[in-house]
């Protein structure tokens, strides 16, 4: 045993945790050097967990600030290389981290702070001399900018609240400036700190339409993604007042303002989620609070006396986008329960309002469809049984409030109530529809002589009869009623409801040609019915849309099909009515569209299966003869011919709750069948959004449609502009290993193709972690896949980031593109060796490298030289000459074998890429002095 000295210190044995450290903080390394940021932080984050000294804390939040600025999470990066700081006050590469994120986050005066003392840590570092000159110009020119639009804002605002102006060119010029300004951050802060919200207020305060839009646009500027700007706007208008201009007539006006909170919203939502701090470092007490008082002003005037129809509709627009959680994997469903308690009462208020005629609160053809969306949304985000039956207990509440002791008038409201969540959360209106007297009461109304009451109880009696478990109930009881009243009302409003009762019975067994509902030829003249409303003008666009409604179920019918098809009046006013303002009937359109191409997923059944089901007397569906691919395609052709891709489009296009998930999903399928035929330019226009909205089956349909236009055109002239950026995304969501094999192989190759064109266009593949799935692929059995993400790989081979992970240790991605450029495929060794070439010209190291991943590299390379291919022969000779070029002692090996022979040959040849770099090799090795030239010189 050793005895330690008086003057000695005890030794110490390693804290418990330092070695630990030490290896996550290495691992961390590898995988930031190798492009996983994510990975290199989870590391860094579990060595912060195992006690780590201060010196090493420093060291992995600067590291970790590293990772977010890679990320572009430039909050976050902030804060971490602050962390390292505070730990070591002169830790020079964490302040020069803070000073790239505060650059960004457009904190000028805080970077610049970090960047002069790095320099005076670190005097002689060009790089931080030339960050601080760069970031001192970009201050001089912000400076500049401000000093140069102070006048312009004073003056634009002395025009606009100048009575003498009124109506003026000048003025209207004043106000257009006014927008364009705002809409850069530094335009809208010099707004804001000219006291600009006060004054844009009496911009408002005049009333004046286009003073009022002008003023209601800015404000977008000031608030947009700029936090601190958004509450402190809010403080100074009220957040009553904001909500009050929603409720204007000038539809234009309420549009400028739904737009004007929906930025409100983004930016309080984003508060919630990440502390709330603003650009110029303002923290936000309770931003949570604000969002609610925002979301309770936007309940109150649901029901508020006064307000327009189209203020109303835009409220629920606003609440259906800002409530309901984004994604369920969010556990937080706080605001949809709160919601629920506070305003579920008011929604229902607005689905039961009648449109005709007019009640105490103005509603459009829109609301009621608009409240149904709300409704399901908030329920489809409930977590749990409670509070399911929490949303049943108050929904029946209020039924049972209107239904008893209000007279008729008050089951009238009920009754339209419950169509209101038929529509919507159909379980709740299954349940509202059990309530004592309910059914019986809606049976009993349609015989009345009043038409407004048969109207309520026809419309609820159609919406019942889609739900399953009532079908059978309404089947025996109200189809005579149905029948009869189609028969002999003489109103046409109550007759075409009445018919679209029959249309959605009669399709109860759907594609099954063997479950008919009704005798031979009756859903065939319920069709004709539907298409002579469908074409007849004179009514309006709310009847008409019910001959749609009608259209949709009955189109299950493969005989309707065909006959609706050759109908071109009723196709075309089918199309003109999907682009009217009756936004309701867009589900209905997309419906009978997917119908009549048959858009919808069928899975051909096992015949082993259909046997034994016959064998046990089980019922077996029967396809339509008329629904066989032939008939499909010549549907489709017909369909195109009439216009469809166009009006399609404009349905896209549509901003409206009615246009839900389902609707868009609906949309891709349709879109996904005629794509191949279509020549109309505004197809990929339509695609782009379906891919990036609506359900998961909806997005991925579009995105495969997308990814086969990128195959099969020019990528460049079918996305013009900055479009060809935003169809990245909805390719790359189509790796995961969720999708099929055809998805995964489609992407690939329209990822190859927009790889290919710029490097603008790899980087956003980059960004959107598309490489790790890539390369994934890679190892893929399948051949193709394997060779469409080689293909891919050899493309994206041209950026920086990807030839980085390449020239990266300790990983094999090097010798997989060798081993693959000896493969019997001969398409997957073309892109392989493509891949080869590439790199071995850009990053000459991996040169030497070559020899060492695999022992077989000399013969791969022989082979490719003597392929009877000339483009595989030619990117065998661009490698051969890349690795002489790179070292002597590489060039000194190739020509100790047979290369030596084989490019002798090659030079020889006809005048080609190839004759001239295999003399380009010898040449080299002239040079070296490792072989000789003939004396005839060659």
């Amino acid at each position: 045993m050793t005895v330690s000295g008086p003057g000695t210190p005890e030794p110490r044995p390693a804290a418990p945790g330092a070695s630990a450290v030490e290896q996550l903080r290495k691992e961390g390394n590898e995988l930031f050097k190798c492009g996983d940021y994510e990975g290199a932080l989870t590391a860094y984050t579990q060595a912060l967990g195992l006690g780590a000294t201060p010196q090493d804390q420093a060291i992995l939040h600067r590291n970790r600030a590293a990772c977010h600025l890679k990320l572009e999470d430039y909050n976050k990066a902030e804060t971490e290389a602050s962390k390292a700081i505070e730990k070591d006050g002169g830790d020079v590469k964490a302040l020069y981290r803070r000073s790239q994120a505060l650059e960004k986050l457009g904190r000028l005066d805080q970077a610049v702070l970090d960047l002069q003392r790095c320099v005076s840590l670190e005097p002689k570092n060009k790089v931080f001399q030339e960050a601080l000159r760069n970031i001192g110009g970009q201050i001089q020119e912000k400076v500049r900018y401000m000093s140069s639009t102070d006048a312009k804002v004073e003056q634009m605002f002395q025009i606009l609240l100048d009575p003498q102006e009124k109506g003026t060119e000048k003025k209207q010029k004043a106000s257009q400036n006014l927008v364009v300004l705002a809409r850069e951050d530094a335009g809208a802060e010099k707004i804001f700190r000219s006291n600009g919200v006060q004054l844009l207020q009496r911009l408002l305060d005049t009333g004046e339409a286009d003073l009022m839009l002008a003023a209601l646009r800015t404000l977008v500027g000031i608030c947009s993604e700029h936090q601190s700007r958004t509450v402190a706007t809010l403080s100074v208008l009220g957040t009553r007042r904001v909500v009050s201009i929603l409720g204007v007539e000038s539809q234009a006006v309420s549009l400028a303002a739904c737009h004007l909170l929906q930025v409100i919203f983004d930016a309080l939502k984003e508060g919630v989620k990440k502390g709330f701090r603003g650009k110029e470092g303002a923290i936000i007490v309770d931003p949570a609070r604000e969002l609610k008082i925002l979301i309770s002003n936007l309940l109150e005037l649901l029901t508020e006396v006064g307000v327009s129809g189209q203020g109303r509709d835009n409220a629920l627009t606003l609440l259906i986008k800002a409530v309901p959680r984004k994604s369920l994997k969010d556990p937080n469903n706080s605001l949809t329960l709160w919601v629920i308690d506070q305003g579920l009462k008011k929604i229902l208020e607005v689905g039961g309002s009648v449109q005709e005629p007019p009640g105490e609160l103005a509603v459009t053809a829109n609301s009621r469809m608009s409240a149904s969306v709300l409704l399901s949304k908030l329920f489809d985000d409930l977590k749990c049984d409670a509070e399911r039956e929490n949303f049943h207990r108050l929904c029946e509440n209020y039924i049972k409030s209107w239904f008893e002791g209000q007279g008729l008038a008050g089951k009238l409201r009920a009754i339209q109530t419950v169509s209101c969540l038929l529509q919507g959360p159909c379980e709740a209106g299954n349940r509202a529809l059990e309530l004592s007297g309910v059914m019986e009461s809606v049976i009993a109304l349609c015989a009345s002589e009043q038409e407004e009451e048969q109207l309520v109880a026809v419309e609820a009696l159609i919406h019942a009869a889609g739900k399953a478990k009532r079908a059978s109930f309404i089947t025996a009881n109200g189809v005579s009623l149905l029948k009869d009243l189609y028969k002999r009302s003489e109103k046409d409003s109550i007759r075409i409801r009445a018919l679209v009762g029959l249309c959605k019975l009669g399709s109860a067994g759907g594609t099954d040609f063997s479950m008919k509902q009704f005798a031979e030829g009756s859903t065939l003249k319920l069709a004709k019915q539907c298409r002579k409303w469908l074409c007849n003008d004179q009514m309006d666009a709310g009847t008409r849309r019910w001959a749609v409604e009608g259209l949709a179920y009955l189109t299950f019918d493969a005989d309707v099909k065909e006959e609706f098809v050759e109908d071109e009046a009723a196709l075309k006013a089918l199309f003109q009515l999907s682009t009217s303002e009756e936004r309701s009937v867009l589900f209905a359109v997309a419906s009978a569209l997917v119908n009549c191409t048959n858009s919808y997923d069928c899975e051909e059944p096992d015949p082993k299966m259909v046997e034994l089901a016959k064998y046990a007397k089980q019922h077996v569906p029967e396809q339509h003869p008329k629904d066989k691919p032939a008939f499909v395609r010549a549907r489709v052709k017909k369909l195109l011919a009439a216009g469809v891709v166009s009006a399609m489009t404009c349905m896209v296009k549509t901003e409206s709750p009615v246009l839900t998930g389902s609707c868009r999903e609906l949309l891709s399928r349709r879109r996904r069948r005629v794509w191949a035929r279509s020549t109309d330019g505004s197809s990929p226009q339509a695609l782009l959004p379906l891919a990036l909205e609506g359900t998961d089956v909806g997005q991925t349909k579009a995105a495969q449609a997308l990814a086969k236009l990128t195959i099969t055109s020019n990528p460049e002239m079918t996305f013009p502009g900055e479009r060809i950026y935003e169809v990245v995304r909805p390719l790359v969501s189509l790796l995961h290993l969720s999708c099929s094999g055809l998805q995964n192989f489609e992407a690939l190759m329209a990822l190859t193709n927009l790889a290919g064109i710029s490097e603008r266009l790899r980087q956003k593949i980059l960004k959107e972690k598309a490489v790790p799935m890539i390369e994934g692929y890679m190892f893929e059995e399948h051949e193709m896949i394997r060779r469409a993400a080689t293909e891919c790989m050899c493309n994206l081979a041209m950026s920086k980031e990807v030839q980085d992970l390449f020239e990266a240790t300790g990983n094999d991605r090097l010798k997989l593109l060798v081993l693959y450029s000896g493969e019997d495929d001969e398409l997957l060794r073309r892109a392989a060796a493509g891949g080869l070439a590439m790199l071995t010209s850009m990053r000459p190291s991996l040169c030497s490298r070559i020899p060492q991943v695999t022992t077989h590299w000399l013969e791969i390379l022989q082979a490719l030289l003597l392929s009877p291919n000339q483009e595989l022969q030619h990117r065998g000779v661009v490698v051969a000459l890349n690795m002489v070029e790179a070292s002597k002692e590489i060039a000194g090996t190739l020509m100790e074998s047979e290369v030596l022979e084989i490019l002798s040959v090659l030079a020889k040849g006809k005048e080609s890429p190839v004759t001239r770099a295999a003399a380009a090799c010898l040449g080299k090795a002239v040079e070296y002095g490792l072989i000789k030239p003939h004396q005839d010189g060659e």
